[in-house]
């Protein structure tokens, strides 16, 4: 079909040159793109990769509330952070300091003891990690689900496998009835992902014992002997050391073996999306947990109080929407994965 115009309306001037061309066939540096990002965004290829994120988004909201999940929201402005200071970013809040939030992962356990058996929220954390790499940024959003009443790890386990792989179906079913070229790359999440031990990732990267976390390298390492190996594109780590997950005061270190806790990662290609475990419930082991990782008690009275009138066995996970996106779309840096990114050094616009 061809259309000829009769008439043409000039509704505003744009300023020429541009700083950044829309249809240009040769790309800008990210920089640049980002720091026009209002002209850069107008591409349709950009287009495509927030109407993904968006489907992704609905998508989640649509699993976790069909499996009786509630959606809540959190505070994002603190008195103490979840995992200590290191990586907080202190605010002035009247007389006194805050930090911003970096997970909603207190409150979430919280709200178990307060009866809400199923939540989950998506929502902005903050980490003031000095990082510069592709797939580190200051602000990104976090996708948490905890659970109430679990036996064991294999119940998150098996809850945010399913969660994900209905998440996909949808999202590649939505983005092809637009038309977006982006439904194409969304995989098929085959159902039950692969659990590879800790202990095993340590023997493939010959340092068995070692109880060293996993670096990003070692990631790449391990997500390529799966892919060989196994053939699938997401997998479990499961099992981690309590020396590795000792700053994490709320992991639950397994009764039988207390050197070893639940906790796994949940991995995509030889990168980490989402992280969690069963969490400690009983007041005296999370006491216990707190001294050992350094932390004050005292620091922690409003999340503790929860635990002192009754705590069910609870667990959850964290996953990171942006870390996601970045790798579905298979964008070259995670920035891109974001309408407006914050880093290191990105405040504007």
């Amino acid at each position: 079909m061809e259309l000829f115009p009769t008439s043409i309306r000039v509704v505003t001037r744009a300023e020429v040159p541009l700083p950044l061309g829309v249809v240009d066939k040769v790309g800008a540096d990210l920089d640049t793109r980002l720091n026009h990002r209002v002209l850069d965004l107008r591409k349709p290829a950009v287009r495509a990769v927030f109407e993904m994120r968006a489907a992704l988004l609905e998508g989640f909201r649509r699993a976790f509330t069909e499996r009786d999940f509630l959606e809540v929201e959190t505070p994002k402005l603190l008195r103490q952070g979840a995992e200590g200071g290191a990586t907080l970013f202190r605010v002035d809040y009247f007389e006194r300091p805050a930090y911003l939030a970096q997970s909603p992962q207190l409150y979430k356990q919280m709200l178990i003891g307060a009866g809400f058996e199923r939540v989950f929220e998506i929502g902005p954390a903050f980490r003031a990690e000095p990082s510069d790499t592709v797939r580190h940024m200051t602000e990104f959003t976090s996708l948490d689900a905890e659970m109430g009443y679990i036996d064991g790890a294999e119940d998150l386990r098996t809850t945010l496998e399913s969660v994900l792989a209905e998440t996909l179906r949808y999202t590649r079913e939505r983005l092809a009835t637009h038309s977006n070229p982006l439904a194409e790359r969304i995989p098929e999440a085959k159902t039950p992902f692969p659990r590879i031990p800790f202990a095993t990732c340590e023997e493939w990267l010959g340092r068995p014992g070692a109880e060293q976390d996993l670096g990003t390298e070692d990631e790449k390492i391990v997500g390529a002997r799966v892919a060989k190996d196994l053939g699938t594109p997401f997998y479990y780590i499961i099992d981690f050391p309590t020396a590795v997950k000792a700053q994490t005061f709320y992991a639950g270190r397994k009764d039988e073996n207390p050197k070893l806790t639940g906790y796994f990662d949940l991995e995509l290609n030889g990168v980490e999306i989402a992280s969690g475990g069963p969490r400690e419930h009983r007041i005296e082991r999370l006491l216990e947990n707190l001294a050992t990782g350094g932390f004050d008690a005292a620091n922690f009275e409003g999340y503790l109080e929860a635990f002192r009138f009754g705590m069910p066995p609870h667990g959850g996970w964290g996953f990171g929407l942006d870390r996601f996106v970045w790798l579905l779309a298979g964008l070259s840096n995670i920035r891109e994965s974001r309408l407006f990114p914050r880093d290191r050094y990105r405040l504007d616009p």
